[in-house]
């Protein structure tokens, strides 16, 4: 197969570009940066045009991360991501490219899964600053205010982005499941839940919270943790995430694939951002993390998902384990 990556110079891209390769795909590797076949934006059609002669599939990661710095980030996030993606699908059509892995988020979901004991299944709204203020850090019923039960969500629960970036995201959902549609395409999108390993952006404000963590303790301080640390995430080792998309790939020449299906990347086996700041610190021989109560409004509590149908369909499962993937995270040179 003849693999188009986008975004083949990042984090996840550069993985996949590597796992691809070696299970015997051919990869054209585009980015922005040198070190790929085509150094280009994803929006320019032009090289989009001359890449995509003879490329049967895409894998599509090129984007703008994180939560950002404030709202002036806003047009470059929806340049990038929608635009991109726009100007990414357009080109696909023009060439008759019709399959497609798209990099997803599970930031689409907004906070996790709940439970009232009142009012059963709840989905929590925003947090009010007052109560973040208070440290009181956990969601309650929004009927009754009573504490709630976190649970799972699956790919077919209500999506609820709470920031730039995840709107951007459920956008690229959206615009992939229209071009599949229309030009008789199938999309798999992977929600990725929180990716780390080799390789990850750090010092940067786009940075995710395990680089922020593993920057501290490489300078020899401890890391700060937001809010009281109990904050639940699901932690997948950047090769997982590659295999997954090869998984996709694959699912994707099935009798079973349909024109859209959105899939959750996740271990299954949820950690606290304190369990990941402590293992860091511990296997880096840094202080022990502090954890400040700080907060940023909008951040979500808990979200946790099931990764049962990436496993049933796509026959996905993450292999590395908590443990093993951040003691091979600590030991990558700063």
């Amino acid at each position: 197969m003849r693999l188009l990556v986008t975004g083949a110079a990042g984090f996840i891209g550069s993985e996949i570009s590597t796992l691809a390769r070696a299970a015997g795909h051919e990869v054209v590797g585009l980015d922005r940066v040198p070190g790929v076949d085509v150094v280009a934006d994803v929006r320019d059609a032009a090289a989009l045009d001359r890449v995509l002669s003879g490329v049967d599939a895409v894998c599509h990661q090129a984007a703008m991360v994180g939560l950002g710095v404030d709202l002036q980030d806003l047009p470059e996030y929806a340049g990038c991501n929608d635009l991109g993606t726009a100007v990414l699908l357009a080109a696909m059509a023009r060439h008759g490219v019709t399959r497609l892995v798209l990099a997803g988020s599970m930031v689409v979901y907004g906070d996790g899964a709940y439970t009232c004991a009142e009012h059963g299944a709840v989905r929590a709204g925003v947090r009010p600053d007052a109560d973040l203020a208070a440290g009181d850090f956990e969601p309650t019923c929004p009927r009754c205010g009573r504490p709630l039960a976190h649970g799972t969500v699956d790919e077919d629960d209500r999506l609820d982005p709470r920031s730039v970036y995840a709107a951007t995201k459920l956008a690229q959902e959206h615009l992939a499941a229209a071009w599949a549609h229309a030009a008789g395409g199938r999309c798999a999108s992977l929600r990725y839940h929180n990716v780390y390993g080799p390789g990850m952006p750090r010092d940067t404000p786009y940075a995710g919270v395990a680089a922020i963590f593993r920057s501290a303790a490489a300078r020899g301080l401890a890391p700060r943790v937001f809010e009281d640390g109990g904050q639940l995430r699901d932690f997948i080792h950047v090769r997982d995430v590659a295999a997954a998309n090869l998984a996709a790939l694959s699912w994707l020449d099935t009798p079973d694939a349909v024109p859209f299906r959105a899939f959750n990347v996740a271990t299954g086996r949820p950690r606290t951002i304190l369990d990941l700041a402590a293992t860091l610190a511990a296997v880096m021989d840094a202080p022990e993390p502090v954890v400040t109560g700080q907060f940023r409004a909008g951040d979500v509590r808990h979200i946790l998902a099931s990764p049962d149908r990436a496993r049933r369909e796509l026959g996905f499962t993450a292999g590395i384990t908590f443990e093993e993937g951040v003691a091979e995270f600590a030991a990558v040179p700063a």
